[in-house]
């Protein structure tokens, strides 16, 4: 089973859409490559939202259309690098930004603060990987494919003890009956695998 499989199984079907590959071509256009098949092929599928509460992706048709975002995106982290270049601090910021040639390419973000861009360090788009600028403090770079890496988001946020997402030192102040509420809620400890569209 791929790695886009395994994703689809754990996340459940999507709600109705009829895919149009010319939805792809402004984007492809603008990046001046084709962009990752199982990446278009995943957002063709769900469309536009959040993986799991907290991985947010965009496609070119979506309520935040992806090239308007990547634009944004790009001039943005462009300035802080930039900036990080004029002051001599560039090992935040080691890769330059779409439209520099080999730059990294927008495609989504998580509510932890992280961005997440394609490295196309490849001719071949399934050879790209993923780099992951970590609250503008760093980078992080997964080998790939766009699945693996969000099927191992997923797996990750699955992965946690019953009581994530709580502060240690308030823990002490509830009840085992108020964290077993917030459990139960869904507020903290593991979190199911989903995706809502948006």
């Amino acid at each position: 089973m791929s790695s886009l499989d395994e994703l689809q199984a754990l996340l459940g079907e999507p709600a109705d859409r009829q895919p149009n590959p010319d939805h792809w071509n402004e984007v492809e256009q603008h990046v001046g490559s084709a962009l990752p098949g199982d990446f278009k092929t995943f957002l063709n599928v769900y469309g536009s939202g959040v993986i799991s509460g907290e991985l947010v992706v965009f496609h070119p048709r979506g309520s935040s259309p992806l090239l308007e975002r990547m634009r944004k995106t790009h001039q943005t982290f462009t300035e802080r690098r930039d900036r990080a270049l004029s002051r001599g601090g560039s090992e935040h910021v080691p890769y330059a930004f779409h439209p520099e040639p080999g730059g990294l390419i927008s495609w989504g973000y998580d509510y932890s603060g992280d961005e997440h861009f394609f490295l196309p360090c490849d001719p071949d788009p399934e050879q790209w990987k993923i780099v992951t600028m970590v609250h503008e403090e760093g980078c992080q770079t997964f080998d790939g494919p766009f699945s693996s890496f969000a099927l191992s988001f997923v797996r990750r946020l699955l992965d946690v003890d019953r009581y994530h997402g709580i502060e240690p030192e308030a823990l002490e102040f509830l009840e085992p009956a108020d964290l077993e509420e917030l459990v139960a809620a869904g507020e903290i400890g593991p979190v199911q695998p989903r995706f809502e569209p948006f």
